[in-house]
């Protein structure tokens, strides 16, 4: 059986490793062509790709799927079978190509959570569990036929960057259940619509982007904690903070502590001692800062960075 294997990230190295080891028939990998990254600008290699070099497999890095030069090397290697880890959207021109069809693992129990973002948003939304779906693409984005699916637990302290690498572990899994099943040709299609249940909302997760992280003190303890966490580390949740004489901070901050108690202060407002915590008032409870960033330096303990920063009550977060 012939594979070509389409990622980028991390995320799915895992899957195209564990094919590998289990010697099946890689013949290319598509990858993002090289960007300009860092304070050098210098091209960077997709994680993909350097895993895909150290193997010396055919890497493929189109600038456009659709482009007649790329098309015709994906006929040329008439592959069997396509499996999408962390890539981008495909056309039908290319997902519809190899007779097995083109798999994809999403990281999220399908159909909830369908888009670019599912861990980050399964988080933000208090989920207490999410997982990882294989399907056949087709036409409409994360719509195809479920394969399979596996489930793992979203606990109270685990962030985007905790339950990514555990997805990452248990994807990898399932995709070698899945392309062992295929290999048989005994495995299921299941259609999406056969797992919404009565009543049931579906949950999507578009891209979020380093704007969308700041930080609303006008909600509940709880749903602020939740989105810290969901953009943990990346892209970050953050918020501002302003002195009397209206100088201003900006914080990205990584990790935080709930305290749910009955208060008066205004949300928003600040308590510190000014050199071991501040906590902000939230509409029912405080979120302590635990773990934070300012541009341009590196992560910090809240009482590192209140060592540097003359912080005190007076002060308050800006809207």
């Amino acid at each position: 059986m012939k594979i070509i294997f389409m990622g980028t990230p991390e995320f799915a190295v895992e899957s195209l490793d564990i094919l590998i080891k289990n010697n099946y028939n890689i013949v290319a990998v598509v990858t993002m062509p090289d960007k300009p990254a860092g304070r050098g600008q210098q091209l960077q290699q997709s994680a993909v790709k350097k895993y895909a070099i150290k193997k010396g497999l055919t890497i493929l890095q189109p600038e456009k799927l659709k482009d007649k030069y790329f098309l015709n090397q994906l006929r040329e290697l008439k592959a069997d079978l396509q499996i999408v880890v962390a890539f981008r959207m495909l056309p039908e021109a290319v997902w519809n190509m190899p007779p097995m069809g083109t798999i994809n693992l999403h990281g999220s129990l399908l159909p909830q959570y369908r888009g670019a973002a599912p861990i980050n948003w399964a988080i933000i939304n208090g989920e207490k569990e999410t997982g990882v779906s294989t399907f056949f693409l087709q036409q409409e984005i994360d719509t195809g036929k479920i394969i399979f699916q596996e489930k793992i637990a979203i606990n109270e302290t685990d962030n985007a960057e905790t339950i990514h690498d555990r997805l990452m572990h248990t994807g990898a899994h399932l995709i070698l259940k899945t392309v062992r099943a295929i290999e048989k040709k005994i495995y299921p299609q299941i259609s999406q619509s056969e797992l919404i249940g009565e009543n049931e909302i579906i949950k999507t997760a578009p891209k979020i982007f380093k704007e969308d992280g700041n930080i609303n003190f006008n909600k509940s303890t709880t749903e602020i904690y939740n989105f810290v966490r969901g953009l943990s580390p990346y892209p970050g949740a953050y918020t501002t903070l302003c002195s009397p004489d209206n100088k201003t901070i900006l914080l990205k901050i990584f990790k935080t502590q709930k305290e749910m108690v009955e208060h008066i202060q205004p949300t928003g407002s600040i308590i510190t001692d000014s050199k071991t915590f501040i906590k902000i008032a939230c509409t029912d409870g405080y979120l302590s800062i635990i773990d934070l960033q300012l541009a341009g330096k590196k992560r910090m303990q809240i009482s590192d960075f209140l060592r540097g920063f003359n912080i005190d009550n007076n002060w308050k977060t800006q809207r």
